[in-house]
């Protein structure tokens, strides 16, 4: 399992270093496009995206919170929830995080944050209507364990990252529908790059989102594990997600830009659905009962 952790972590950031290519090649066509200094361009893009990613770092969660419509608790508030977080903390040797509740019926959660020192764990109304006493804490083990794991932290990181990119080729796009800084005779000549920026507008933003949701996915089955070692029981968190496929996780509030966050994809079905953060649940379910009967 340690050495899934471990490996896992060197893969991210592997993947992480494709997002900075791609920035740099964006940079260099933007620059062969709108001037003549290309590798000036190049810097400039990836400063701007690391600014980019550093701003959402450090907002996510009160971005996070805000438009999923959470709400802070106290122990007093709801002393089952609040519980359940504070024992699995203390059993994990970690700090006490924030504890939020969703109004929503779906059953989900989410983690967010920079780090274990300024986490959030959220669980919606109806993961606590409906979860027993086991399963709810299978599921808030799997939000701990992405504390734990800093996948709250990669995953802020690479969502600012596809921002950025986003960001970038909608620059690109907007240059060639409406000029740049170069004159009528050179522009003529940069046919080349004009293909290139025609290319990478429309497939960088496509290949970051398709890293992304490889990222968050295989990051969900190491939570899964994590979560399922914290509480010495894969079962609870197996019969958690048969609940929820059964009776659904897609919130009242669609929000892309929060969706990697939850611990089920929260967004309805069609295109969302395959492009979605989260592996498929029978697979979740079947790698459980896996570590179960190895335990």
């Amino acid at each position: 399992m340690y050495s899934q952790v471990s490996a896992n972590k060197r893969k991210t950031w592997l993947i992480m270093l494709v997002f900075v290519a791609i920035i740099a090649a964006l940079g260099w066509i933007l620059g062969n496009m709108y001037g003549r200094g290309s590798t000036s361009y190049i810097y400039l893009a990836l400063l701007g995206s690391a600014i980019y990613a550093l701003i959402q770092y450090f907002l996510a969660a009160k971005i996070a919170t805000a438009v999923n419509g959470a709400h802070e608790i106290q122990k007093k508030d709801n002393p089952r929830l609040y519980r359940t977080v504070e024992n699995l903390a203390i059993t994990a040797g970690m700090p006490m995080p924030k504890v939020y509740i969703m109004d929503d019926p779906a059953l989900n959660a989410f983690a967010t944050g920079r780090d274990p020192k300024h986490a959030v764990v959220c669980a919606t109304t109806g993961l606590l209507e409906v979860m027993n006493d086991t399963e709810l804490e299978a599921v808030m083990a799997h939000e701990m364990s992405h504390v734990r794991n800093y996948d709250i932290r990669v995953m802020m990181i690479v969502f600012g990252l596809v921002s950025a990119i986003a960001f970038i080729a909608d620059m690109i796009t907007h240059l060639m529908w409406f000029g740049g800084g170069r004159d009528d005779e050179d522009r003529q000549g940069n046919t080349v790059f004009m293909v290139l920026g025609i290319v990478a507008a429309i497939l960088a933003p496509l290949i970051a989102t398709l890293v992304q949701l490889a990222v968050s996915r295989r990051r969900e089955y190491l939570a899964d594990s994590s979560g399922a070692l914290l509480t010495r029981y894969p079962e609870g968190l197996a019969s958690a997600l048969e609940k929820i496929r059964d009776s659904g996780s897609a919130t009242q509030r669609q929000n892309t830009a929060t969706a990697h966050l939850f611990f089920a994809n929260p967004l309805k079905g069609g295109v969302a659905k395959f492009f979605s953060t989260h592996p498929p649940i029978e697979e979740r379910i079947a790698k459980l009962r896996g570590m179960e009967n190895r335990m």
